[in-house]
């Protein structure tokens, strides 16, 4: 055993050394163009979203067309079916999809592309080294980790949420030490690289209390609906896309082209601080600065048009701005701090969102700190992990164990070949108990 934590101190720390360096580098480029098109006039906007989908279209469908590995460049199918395996073009291609889709101001995160930067580094340490498939489908998961790490800040979180997704209800603990390792070494390299990194503290809080600890918990249920708004908005807008080109032949490009038209049409109705990343909108939600009740569903449209019609970015963001969002908005429900509502609704959305409580909570210690707040932090995330159900906004996750005894689930299928035969017995659960 000490030979195995000799090893993977050694992988784990090389890999995210390497990984810390790609999304740093990735990272900067993101913020330098971000920067560039941030404050344009409202109709250069209008223009610059159509004009980002079709570039978005043309690179990922004609990028791809010089790779020959026949290999799916998702993070799932790599750890699950692909013996820790990527193509390599995945490294280059997603990335500048990345920032051309924020740029031009897409609605998006910037987590998606670090995790694929980690997974396509990892993948090719493990077959410069000539590692077996076990070794390998850990070292990929370290380079997920290390990517989560250096984007979020948070390194204990990072490597977890990077392990913690992968399946519902399980959590491999023979890939937490390589993650945990390679996550502080990939945050303390993008802290050398200079990455900035915002963090949130409770000023004040109130005593504990049975009652705030309750209101807390309802809070996060709410904010498990609101995840599961936001998954359903993101599912259903990328089928529809799907069933459009498909029912009329349409040329892939052409689907983002009209993702990026409709979002410019949206942004006549819809504020523009919920386009891009939103940052800011975070940051006034979390410094108590009232929010539109509409806030969550706005941003949760937007993004599932930018990423329903083929753009492409990441999906942790948005749930930060959306729960963070939302917590504010609904807190005065519940006579609670706007602050700390919105600290719940940022730990209760991504919670639900990626099935990933664990991680949500020491995300939330992380970025917020304080003993009393993580008791009220921790009870809500739970609360809205169990309210979303089966439903995740990544389809390819696993599910291990069904989330209530209600239920049964085939271990190891992906979420959303699960929904269905979950939904049904569920109904056929009730029909036998009805008199």
């Amino acid at each position: 055993m000490l030979a195995t934590v000799l090893q993977w101190l050694v992988l784990a720390s090389v890999t995210g050394a390497i990984v810390g360096t790609g999304t740093s580098l990735f990272l900067h480029g993101l913020f330098f163009m971000t920067d560039r098109t941030a404050m344009v006039p409202f109709w250069l906007q209008m223009l610059l979203l159509p004009a980002g989908g079709l570039l978005n279209g043309l690179l990922l469908h004609y990028g791809y067309r010089f790779d020959r590995t026949g290999l799916k460049d998702t993070v799932m199918a790599a750890v699950h079916t692909q013996a820790g395996r990527m193509p390599f073009l995945t490294m280059p291609i997603k990335p500048l999809a990345a920032i051309i889709t924020l740029a031009s101001g897409g609605s998006a995160g910037k987590e998606g592309p670090c995790s694929h930067i980690g997974a396509s580094l990892a993948a090719a340490i493990g077959q410069v080294l000539h590692l077996n498939t076990e070794l390998r489908q850990r070292i990929v998961a370290c380079g997920v980790s290390a990517g989560f790490a250096s984007v979020f800040g948070t390194p204990i979180a990072g490597a977890i949420y990077g392990v913690e997704v992968l399946a519902i209800g399980r959590i491999r603990h023979d890939f937490l030490f390589p993650a945990i390792v390679a996550g502080v070494v990939s945050y303390q390299v993008s802290l050398y690289w200079g990455v900035p990194y915002q963090y949130y503290h409770f000023t004040t809080l109130p005593e504990f209390s049975e009652l705030l600890f309750l209101k807390t918990l309802v809070l996060g249920a709410l904010c498990g609906l609101v995840a599961l708004v936001f998954v359903e908005f993101v599912h259903r807008t990328r089928g529809l896309f799907a069933r459009l080109r498909a029912r009329f032949d349409l040329w892939p490009p052409l689907m983002p082209l009209g993702g990026g038209v409709l979002l410019s049409l949206l942004i006549l109705v819809i504020p523009t601080d919920y386009l891009g990343l939103s940052l800011p909108l975070m940051d006034r939600a979390l410094g108590g600065e009232p929010m539109p009740y509409l806030g969550f569903l706005w941003k949760s449209l937007l993004v599932a048009v930018t990423i329903g019609s083929g753009f492409y970015g990441g999906i942790v963001t948005p749930q930060f701005v959306i729960g963070t969002v939302a917590g504010n908005a609904f807190a005065h429900l519940f006579g609670l701090d706007p602050m700390l509502g919105a600290a719940v609704g940022l730990v209760g959305v991504v919670a639900s969102a990626s099935n990933t409580p664990v991680a949500a909570i020491l995300m939330g210690v992380e970025l917020f700190g304080g003993t009393i707040g993580t008791l009220y932090i921790a009870g809500a995330a739970i609360a809205a992990y169990l309210m979303i159900g089966h439903r995740s906004i990544y389809p390819g996750q696993r599910l291990a164990y069904a989330k209530s005894s209600w239920m049964r689930v085939r271990p190891d299928t992906p979420v959303d070949a699960e929904k269905a035969r979950l939904s049904y017995g569920l109904l056929r659960w009730w029909r036998q108990r009805l008199p």
